[in-house]
Formats: structure tokens, sequence, C-alpha cells
């Protein structure tokens, strides 16, 4: 799970397997699997390091490689 910032300012984890694609219009905009969209603080390039950084803690790339 990584860590997002609703625009209010509510922290919570989401699962980024569920993270269909990232808009950015002006805000950084998660399409979810679901079609839910939801709408963080973060910057695009701050979702993806967290995406990454979870997929190394989970050693997802050893089958990536």
């Amino acid at each position: 799970m990584i860590k997002i910032t609703r625009l209010d300012g509510t922290e919570y984890y989401i699962n980024p397997h569920q993270i269909e694609s990232i808009e950015v219009h002006p805000d950084t905009t998660l399409l979810m699997l679901s079609g839910k969209h939801v709408i963080v603080r973060e910057k695009v390039s701050v979702v993806i390091e967290r995406i990454i950084e979870y997929r190394r803690q989970i050693g997802a790339f050893k089958n990536e490689e």
C-alpha cells in the first residue's frame, strides 16, 4: 500500500495495483480499476516513486528482470 493525501488533507493508503492510470489536470488524479477517480495532493513523480518503492519492498521487480 502507498500513502496518499486527498486535497482536504486526509491521508490514507491505497493499493497501487488498483491504479489504472494517472492524469494531471492540474491536480493529480488516480483513475482506479473500479472506475473511481481519486484526486491527490502529491505530484505524479511522487506517486510513481512511492509505487516503485512499494514494488521493491514486495519483491515485484524480481519477476520482471
